[in-house]
């Protein structure tokens, strides 16, 4: 083999294996969480009855671990393999596939800017869909759950919201003993309790509003998601400036290394 074969032309070894070891991390996690979702679905049953997928009225929260999970194995795979492999097509791919999801994502944010009101009236119809459904899923229960006592309310925009569940409704011809009450994530907490009180919303909208104020959060959790939103700013906006630069890197360095294997394979 002649000396000069590649005519000073040399893939960079430095770009190619820190493509792979980033890579190769995501592609990992991206398989945790598929793992994590599918033993979800496993342990509720649904990998047995694949059509109980579409029948929960709110959202399953396996869907994110799914879809984040697969999303993140389809580029690890394409970035982790192309760059080892020197596989042009597939660094090709990762490069579109980030600048799709790059694309994506900012287009998102600009319209969420411009249809403030528009994104809130489809947020609270998310968190009303996910209210009626809220016994349905033992996930979505707890996605709830968590949300209300993180952000310290209850429902979308008030207490009454939880009259779309047919548990909590204060209807006459509810028969559950929840009846015109709420989830104990919307109760205020007592530092004293170090237990959870799980009945500590029964019957509470059966009473007056002072007295409501005193046990449940009267705030709904759309006006406290724009507050929390008002008051991270500065670190929301920091996180998706990283993610985009992020992603950006990604792209240059993958498009730097397919010039490297294509400048090699012509200098042959």
């Amino acid at each position: 083999m002649s000396g000069n074969h590649y005519k000073g032309h040399e893939v960079s070894c430095c770009i190619k294996y820190f493509i792979f070891g980033f890579n190769i991390l995501f592609w990992l996690l991206g398989m945790a969480l598929v793992g994590i979702g599918l033993w979800a679905w496993s342990e509720k049953g649904v990998l047995s009855n694949i059509s109980s997928i579409t029948d929960l009225g709110g959202l399953d929260p396996v869907w994110l671990f799914m879809v984040v999970g697969g999303v993140m194995f389809i580029l690890g795979f394409a970035g982790c393999i192309g760059a080892l492999r020197e596989n042009t097509f597939l660094l090709k791919f990762f490069s579109v596939f980030l600048g799709i999801i790059f694309f994506l994502e900012l287009t998102t944010g600009i319209l969420a800017f411009v249809f403030k009101d528009w994104i809130k009236d489809q947020l609270n119809l998310f968190i009303n869909n996910n209210i009626r459904a809220y016994r349905d899923d033992i996930d979505l229960q707890n996605l709830i759950d968590f949300t209300q006592e993180y952000w310290e309310c209850c429902g979308a925009f008030g207490a009454d919201d939880w009259n779309l569940n047919i548990y909590f409704n204060c209807t006459d011809a509810n028969p559950s003993r929840e009846k015109c009450g709420v989830p104990f994530s919307c109760c205020t907490k007592d530092p004293a309790e170090d237990v959870i009180n799980t009945q500590c919303g029964y019957d509470i909208r059966a009473k007056p509003d002072s007295e409501q104020k005193d046990s449940i959060n009267m705030k709904g959790c759309v006006p406290q998601f724009e507050k929390w939103l008002q008051d991270n700013l500065t670190l929301v906006a920091g996180i998706f400036i990283g993610v985009a630069l992020l992603q950006i890197f990604g792209i240059c360095l993958a498009q730097n290394l397919v010039s490297d294997i294509e400048a090699v394979r012509a200098s042959w």
